[in-house]
């Protein structure tokens, strides 16, 4: 057995594009250009939502809390990705990777919670129609969301601060392009068991018990749809929630491949692609998915850039 030197911590080395040194223009470019789509296209979104008053429901309510998680998802690792790529330089502090985990962690688990709280809007909306907005009433929508917020910060600091407690061996690579907990709890000389017993707990609590949730939803949502007479309202419940299934899809669908595949055998370049898709094409993604499908967000956004050129 291989008996590695045990160090303070300074600093970790992310290597997950290291090899493809010889594309950095183009893959600069690239997360470059994602990055920017995914803020501006998440940040329009919620502009839309607050400045048109026919948004003000509970659907777009959480829809917007989403655009802003996914706008601080990216934001917690991209950025630096970019920078270690320009400046050719792999390293990250332990104190930002620290930062990093928590972030990353709460901004995961707030997209579950809040897809989740979209779901039962939807669940709702469809299976108790008469009475939506007795039962979506501003205050539950607000007990969610902030539910949701505060639920994901504990998860997230249970997992970083067990962390804190660990000491790490050398060398401190992480195959990866941001510090990602797996892959730092496998740099550790101390015994994992805590951190392990901690990450299976959230991950049961703030992603099963949430897409179980989600899958309960859903299962009741298209046994209430296929007893509707009217193959119109029919069509009309199922478009309601096609924007949303196809979010779950791609995010759940991303992420539950990278970390089953993980599990099973060591990091990858497939799994550093799946973990490209899910950090950074789905939170793309979602604001196209959202205004394309959504003649009413078609509509705010219109009205809203309209305002913008009108004004200049």
């Amino acid at each position: 057995m291989e008996i590695r030197n045990q160090t303070r911590v300074e600093s970790f080395f992310l290597l997950g594009f290291a090899e493809e040194m010889d594309l950095k223009p183009l893959l600069l470019g690239l997360f470059l250009s994602m990055y920017l789509v995914t803020f501006t296209g998440n940040l329009l979104i919620i502009l839309a939502i607050i400045s048109d008053s026919c948004l003000h429901t509970p659907m777009y309510f959480f829809l917007s809390n989403l655009s802003f998680a996914d706008i601080c998802f990216t934001s917690t690792t991209i950025p630096k990705m970019l920078l270690n790529m320009q400046t050719q330089n792999k390293a990250i502090t332990y104190a930002g990777c620290l930062t990093q985990i928590f972030f990353f962690i709460a901004f995961g688990c707030l997209d579950n919670l809040l897809l989740t709280s979209m779901a039962y809007d939807r669940f709702v909306a469809i299976c108790h129609p008469l009475h939506y907005t007795v039962i979506m009433n501003p205050q539950l929508c607000g007990l969610l969301a902030l539910g949701s917020w505060c639920l994901s910060v504990i998860g997230s600091l249970l997992e970083t601060l067990t962390t804190l407690r660990l000491s790490f061996c050398t060398p401190m690579d992480i195959p990866h392009f941001f510090c990602d907990l797996p892959e730092v709890l496998k740099l550790a000389c101390s015994n994992t068991l805590i951190n392990n017993i901690v990450v299976y707990f959230v991950t049961i609590v703030l992603a099963v018990f949430p897409f179980s949730g989600i899958i309960f939803s859903y299962s009741q949502i298209v046994s209430s749809i296929l007893r509707m007479s009217s193959a119109g309202n029919k069509y009309k419940a199922f478009s309601t929630c096609g924007s949303h299934l196809s979010v779950v899809s791609l995010f759940y669908g991303t992420g539950l491949g990278v970390y089953l595949s993980s599990a099973v055998t060591s990091f990858s370049r497939t799994s550093l692609i799946a973990s490209v898709m899910y950090t950074m094409v789905t939170p793309m993604l979602n604001p196209f998915i959202y205004s394309l499908r959504n003649r009413d967000i078609k509509r705010a956004l219109g009205i809203l850039l309209n305002k913008t050129v009108t004004s200049q």
